[in-house]
């Protein structure tokens, strides 16, 4: 028999909370994306790894958040932990791909594109293998133009978040980029859900056991205290708490690393003072 799958079991408590999850693992992720191209090489791995670590781990609380409010009325869910916390590791993976190809090769052309495909895929893939941990008395089945379509979302919005993320124009492009990316993360969950249907075996029963999310939140302590972590690096970072003057790479070459100078409200380069200014040459 077919089972009654509900989504939204706590109203829209679990859809905001988890969208707002998205965006904050989307603006710290993209946050460090935009510092890795403010440095030299040795410091841009560093910033890229943490980066897609935020934003992975903000994905994956966004599932999880998401699924708290997703019930089978006639069945109990229970989830395998191996694969709960493999789709958290593929998620960091996959994001951690693509955007490192952004942060060397520069958020433009095949390298935009290519990051932002691998992003996107990550994105649904860390959907898919966490909806594959979920155990249900009976067979999940999906219907496969909602699944594409739900890939296709991922796809177009991250490769959309990486290229504003990578305009290095401030706060405001990278905040405009994680509320993209939290739609990218958000329409993909629920695309997903939207192609489910779940079979059951059996006859009907009343569910027993730990409610989804008795079960689900104990594991979210760790991804959350890993983004208020990031939260805190990004925020006490000198040069991403920069308002005015803007930072901008003095390099734009791809691949090449890019030492910071100032600029004026105007878009000009700032004259040195003190000990940066250039020493003179003495006159014969």
């Amino acid at each position: 028999m077919q089972g009654t799958v509900d989504g939204f079991s706590y109203g829209l408590v679990t859809p905001s909370v988890a969208s707002l999850m998205a965006c904050l693992g989307g603006a710290l992720g993209l946050r460090c994306t935009t510092r890795a191209l403010l440095v030299a090489h040795t410091w841009r791995p560093g910033w890229l790894a943490l980066g897609a670590a935020a934003m992975g781990s903000g994905i994956w609380a966004m599932h999880f958040i998401a699924m708290m409010g997703f019930t089978v009325h006639e069945a109990p869910i229970r989830y395998d932990m191996a694969t709960t916390f493999a789709s958290l590791g593929l998620a960091i993976l996959m994001v951690g791909i693509g955007v490192f190809i952004v942060g060397y090769q520069g958020a433009r052309g095949a390298a935009l594109l290519t990051g932002g495909t691998v992003t996107g895929l990550g994105i649904a893939s860390m959907h898919y293998l966490g909806m594959a941990g979920m155990r249900v008395p009976g067979k999940v089945e999906y219907n496969t133009y909602l699944v594409a379509a739900s890939v296709v979302i991922a796809v177009v919005a991250a490769t959309a978040a990486l290229w504003a993320a990578g305009q290095v124009k401030g706060v405001g492009w990278t905040l405009g980029a994680s509320l993209v990316m939290g739609i990218a993360v958000t329409g993909t969950h629920y695309t997903g859900m939207a192609a489910l249907t779940v079979h059951l075996d059996g006859t009907t029963a009343a569910p027993a056991g730990d409610s989804p999310a008795t079960l689900l939140a104990p594991l979210l302590v760790g991804p959350l205290a890993f983004l208020c972590l990031a939260g805190a690096v990004v925020l006490f970072d000198p040069l991403l708490a920069a308002r005015s003057p803007q930072w901008t790479p003095a390099e734009r070459k791809p691949g090449v690393p890019a030492h910071p100078r100032v600029v004026d409200t105007a878009g000009r380069p700032r004259p040195r003072v003190g000990r940066e200014a250039a020493p003179r040459r003495s006159r014969a």
